[in-house]
């Protein structure tokens, strides 16, 4: 069978009935068991998802069927799914089944997507490499000695090996992007707010956001499409439509893109990379588009920042772990506080455990205005200055990593060199902005790695619609 490599093409084939979504599930779930040296998925639905598959072919049959009719979608094992298994690659987890759909689930069943399997990821969205994991590393498929990325690094390396056409991950400071970066895919996170966190387990609530991972920027567009909007289960959802895009009406229009110069002089930048990204600017200024460096003097404290309020989240989302009401609880208890304390030490990875450490200290009452309440204050005036570019530029263009992907082992002795992988990518997080990474290759790298571009709240449409035809 084909390797249908957009959804485009399948739902063409399905039209003229060279495929039924019946064989194009069977021949993903064929692919995934013969990949399993991978370490992607940890768990297929076969039967739920050709039973599934077969009904979908009946709705084609008689015009039914939803927008997404027969694409396969994996979601990441910290996306809630009814009557499966959800374990955000933690042992704190273990054997847990939901017991509801997440918004996005259920916006993607109402559509006819086919869920075939949840993939691997970091710890409870924690990490740049899918290596905190109790499922083992995830390995890129492009180079098995390299790592997928994280935390969506299970999502981003099932797409791009051709074990799915979609998956779903989870962006809190760069873990759609960086993964799809890495292992030369697209990945797109929303605008804070555009899609429900709803049965999405929760890391940092103020800066997670759910985003789709793909072949190309169309299907992207669609499962955003699909998946975004106002949801009554999550406030913070935003009320603002988001419309179907052909990416047609807009191809002449000369944009105004800016580039940051702190970027550019980054240290950590690979040189490649960095003239690769300078060729892609002389390119679209020869296309006749604006481009323009500009000063983003908050460089240094971007990571920081991300680090302080996103540990201080956590530490307050994952008290809920507690070995008495689900997941893993330790048997060597003599009473509640021995339970506590032995099932959360037991139960959360090394990772976890120091980012919850870290944000109760920055909560505590000697520092709380000395780190948290600072960086709060630091964090508005990001957001301020990022808006300030936004009145003048249409998009912000910079390298979603500051290099490809590493080696699967290469450990830090300091933590914070793996939290430097988010310099660029925590950006938009930090002031709720959209983005994405397109994947791109130079001939002096052998692997791929990503450009991202970022464009001001709500105006995913836009960014979608340059990049389709600029990149």
């Amino acid at each position: 069978m084909s390797l249908y490599r957009s959804f485009e093409a399948l739902s063409k084939a399905l039209k003229k009935e060279e495929v039924n979504c019946h064989s194009v599930t069977q021949h993903y779930l064929t692919k995934i068991k013969d990949s399993s040296s991978l370490n992607i998925f940890i768990e297929t639905f076969d039967k739920e998802a050709l039973n599934r598959a077969e009904e979908i072919d009946k709705k084609i049959a008689n015009g039914s069927a939803g927008k997404l009719a027969g694409m396969v979608i994996a979601i990441k094992d910290n996306i809630c799914f009814k009557g499966h298994k959800v374990t955000a690659s933690s042992k704190i987890l273990e054997g847990y089944t939901s017991s509801y759909n997440a918004t996005v689930i259920e916006r993607l069943l109402d559509q006819d997507a086919i869920i075939i399997g949840r993939v691997n990821c970091d710890e409870f969205a924690m990490g740049s490499g899918n290596e905190n994991t109790i499922y083992g590393t995830v390995k890129n498929p492009l180079d098995n000695k390299k790592v997928a990325g994280g935390s969506s690094g299970g999502s981003a390396a099932a797409v791009s090996a051709g074990l799915c056409m979609s998956a779903l991950g989870s962006d809190t400071g760069g873990s759609i992007r960086q993964p799809a970066a890495f292992c030369g895919v697209y990945g797109l996170k929303p605008t804070y707010s555009r899609v429900s966190r709803y049965g999405l387990i929760a890391y940092a609530s103020s800066f997670d956001q759910i985003g789709p991972i793909t072949n190309n920027i169309f299907d992207a567009n669609l499962i955003l499409e699909v998946i975004s909007g106002k949801d009554p289960y999550d406030s913070t959802s935003s009320s603002r439509e988001i419309h179907s895009n052909d990416f047609t009406p807009k191809r002449a229009i000369k944009k105004s893109i800016a580039y940051i110069k702190e970027h550019i002089e980054s240290p950590g930048l690979d040189p490649v990379i960095k003239s690769h990204l300078l060729d892609k600017i002389n390119e679209l200024r020869s296309n006749g588009h604006r481009v323009d460096v500009v000063s983003f003097p908050y460089l240094d404290y971007l990571v920081p920042t991300y680090y302080v309020i996103s540990t201080a989240e956590a530490s307050s989302n994952l008290s809920r772990y507690d070995g008495i009401r689900f997941g893993y609880r330790s048997d060597h208890n003599n009473d509640l506080e021995s339970t506590y304390i032995k099932s959360r030490s037991l139960g959360f990875g090394k990772e976890v455990q120091r980012r919850i450490m870290l944000g109760t200290f920055v909560l505590s009452a000697g520092y709380h205005d000395a780190y948290f309440t600072k960086a709060q204050k630091i964090r508005r005036i990001i957001k301020d200055k990022t808006n300030d570019i936004f009145n003048e530029y249409d998009f912000i263009i910079s390298p979603t990593t500051p290099h490809t992907a590493f080696d699967i082992g290469n450990k830090y002795s300091d933590p914070t060199q793996m939290y430097l992988e988010d310099i660029f990518t925590v950006h938009a997080n930090l002031a709720g902005n959209p983005a994405i990474s397109i994947p791109t290759q130079d001939p002096l790298l052998k692997m791929p790695f990503g450009m991202q571009v970022m464009a001001n709240h709500f105006k995913e449409q836009d960014l979608l619609d340059f990049c389709s035809t600029n990149f």
